[in-house]
């Protein structure tokens, strides 16, 4: 009797444990199977050599991604990283590029001067929704294609190209230990401050709050509006450090073509790795398998040789089935 009463209870805590790893880890779970099948499909996707480009490209819009997470967490949204990158990215590449400066000075003011224009952008996204109350995708959408506006009438809709030294373009193509891309280390170090930030920190337990239920901590006492625009400007800056990312690899700026539909590459992203489209509810971990998973997704793609017209067909349907089981947990 009791050989079968410690068999019961060693089964119920297994399903216990399996229960509990699915509910906080499903997405990596998913990830993981995704990329088994992956491998049966096509034996060359699981190879270091393609792993490595997987994470080198998911960096970009990882960064953009995490801070998503935080806009979205409270209840926001952000459609305008693409454009505010392609804008400062025409800052960063200009300044770079002139030769009246020492290399490693034009870089630094370059980078400098990107991170402030893009950081501003957020700010400037979160002042206007706040303080007019007015949606927050009509006011980044507004910013964002003003953005893009005024870059593609300040260079003609011409491409902008700075100087391709190897101190520039080794930010976002050089690699650690001739294996680790730069920008891989990059966002694993911004993924685990922000990771902290969110999980330990007075304004990270503010930012799923002001989400949870605005009205609820604004009569505690949060200053609801500050946390808002904290949250955008945040995600500026992490639009400024995929800017230096992405476009140090070509020392150049297209108006029409950088930064193309990242903002929405990055929603999915965040969306996927298990954050609420209505707020208070999210991960950074869930984001990073998000993106990883999109990346991959493309990834095999482009080895199977489907047309890549079918690619925005298959990240909306991604995105609609996670909203869906979004909606399905909140009805449970």
């Amino acid at each position: 009797m009791s050989n079968v009463q410690g068999k019961s209870v060693s089964q119920n805590l297994i399903f216990r444990l399996l229960k509990h790893i699915w509910t906080e880890y499903s997405i990596v779970v998913v990830c993981v199977l995704l990329f088994v099948i992956f491998g049966f499909i096509q034996p060359r996707f699981m190879t270091l050599g393609n792993m490595l480009l997987i994470t080198r490209q998911s960096s970009i819009v990882g960064m953009i991604a995490l801070g998503m997470t935080f806009v979205i967490i409270t209840g926001g949204i952000d459609l305008s990283s693409g454009h505010v990158l392609t804008a400062s990215g025409a800052v960063l590449i200009f300044l770079q590029g002139m030769e009246t400066l020492p290399v490693e000075i034009a870089i630094l003011v370059g980078i400098l001067a990107c991170m402030a224009t893009a950081t501003s952008a957020g700010c400037l996204n979160g002042v206007i929704i706040t303080k007019f109350k007015l949606p927050a995708f009509i006011i980044t959408l507004a910013i964002g294609i003003i953005s893009r506006s005024l870059t593609m009438y300040v260079l003609q809709g011409q491409t902008l190209r700075g100087r391709p030294v190897p101190q520039f373009r080794d930010i976002g193509l050089g690699t650690i230990v001739g294996i680790i891309p730069n920008a891989l280390i990059i966002w694993i170090v911004s993924t685990i401050i922000l990771s902290c930030v969110l999980a330990y920190t007075k304004f990270g337990s503010y930012i799923y709050a002001v989400g949870g239920n605005e009205n609820a901590a604004r009569y505690s006492g949060i200053n609801v509006n500050k946390i808002k625009i904290l949250a955008y400007t945040l995600a500026g800056f992490c639009v400024s450090i995929a800017t230096v990312l992405d476009l140090s690899r070509m020392a150049a700026v297209s108006p029409g073509s950088s930064g193309d539909m990242y903002e929405f590459d990055a929603i999915t992203a965040v969306v996927v790795g298990g954050t609420a489209l209505s707020g208070g509810r999210g991960r950074i971990l869930g984001t990073v398998v998000g993106v990883v998973m999109i990346t991959a997704v493309s990834n095999i793609m482009v080895m199977m040789r489907i047309s890549p017209y079918l690619s925005g067909a298959v990240k909306g349907v991604i995105i609609l089935t996670a909203v869906l089981l979004q909606r399905r947990e909140k009805a449970q």
